[in-house]
């Protein structure tokens, strides 16, 4: 009798704690799910910072190119095709992070699309190197003919300093963020 009773205790015991691991299990995927939500809002958040700037370089980019250094036309039209592609490669990227992790289902298709936008961001840096490259080249060489061309490659060279040095930090924390994210969704 007393045997008995001892299990049926264990019994209870154990559905209890199955319970309360149940809800543990619960609440710990919500908030794994959050934090994905919220790296990929960042991300989000930086990729339409990023195509609002492209796009508004191009009427920036005629301004300063066209009126005030009289540059030829084919390197305005070059920098805003490049923006336009870079802003468009953004956008095109950006749909992985279009959905909800809080109410995703399949995760393993989330993460092969996050996956696939991680790898998409790394090789942007393959395109966009070497044609900032060949524009700031181009550039410096249509500003020779200025009166304070001097002037003009210094700043070009601060500038262009100051924004690699920012696009790679941004790239890097990125990448970050899509590996927070990967390893998330495989901890699921």
């Amino acid at each position: 009798m007393e045997n008995l009773n001892e299990m049926e205790n264990m019994r209870r015991n154990m559905a209890e704690l199955r319970k309360e691991l149940d809800k543990q299990t619960i609440i710990n995927d919500r908030i794994l799910r959050r934090a994905m939500r919220n790296s990929s809002s960042w991300i989000r958040r930086r990729y339409i910072l990023c195509m609002t700037v492209c796009v508004l370089m191009v009427p920036y980019c005629y301004f300063f190119m066209i009126r005030i250094y009289n540059f030829s036309i084919y390197l305005w039209i070059f920098t805003s095709i490049f923006m336009l592609i870079a802003a468009i490669y953004t956008f095109y990227n950006m749909r992985a992070l279009n959905r909800d992790f809080i109410y995703e289902e399949n995760l393993v298709k989330a993460g092969r699309e996050i996956a696939r936008a991680m790898k998409m961001d790394a090789d942007w840096l393959k395109i966009g190197i070497p044609l900032i490259i060949v524009w700031l080249a181009w550039m410096e060489i249509e500003a020779m003919s200025l009166p304070d061309f001097t002037y003009f490659a210094i700043s070009t060279g601060i500038g262009g300093s100051i924004g690699a040095i920012a696009g790679f930090a941004m790239h890097k924390k990125i990448q970050r963020k899509y590996r927070d994210i990967m390893e998330q969704i495989d901890s699921i």
